[in-house]
């Protein structure tokens, strides 16, 4: 199986962060949720900026709108891993 690293760079309103905050802060009341599998030491900057990409690239792909994508999806760099 071939492996490629891609990093997006996203843009993301404020409402998109405030939900994300309270996702998270709803998550940390639930310790035993399978959202915290690999998340072990993560801090919660890195746990709402996680989230904020995985709704948009999600929507982004369940709801294709390419002016979504604009907006939001602003580069993508690829390169093959080194296995």
């Amino acid at each position: 199986m071939e492996t490629v690293e891609t990093t997006f760079k996203l843009s993301y309103t404020k409402e998109q962060y405030q939900k994300a905050v309270e996702y998270i802060n709803d998550m940390k009341k639930h310790p035993k949720r399978v959202f915290w599998l690999g998340k072990e030491g993560k801090s919660d900057e890195e746990l709402i900026y996680s989230h904020i990409a995985h709704k948009i690239l999600s929507g982004f792909y369940s709801n294709y709108d390419p002016s979504f994508a604009r907006q939001q999806i602003m580069d993508m760099t690829n390169r093959k891993a080194v296995s």
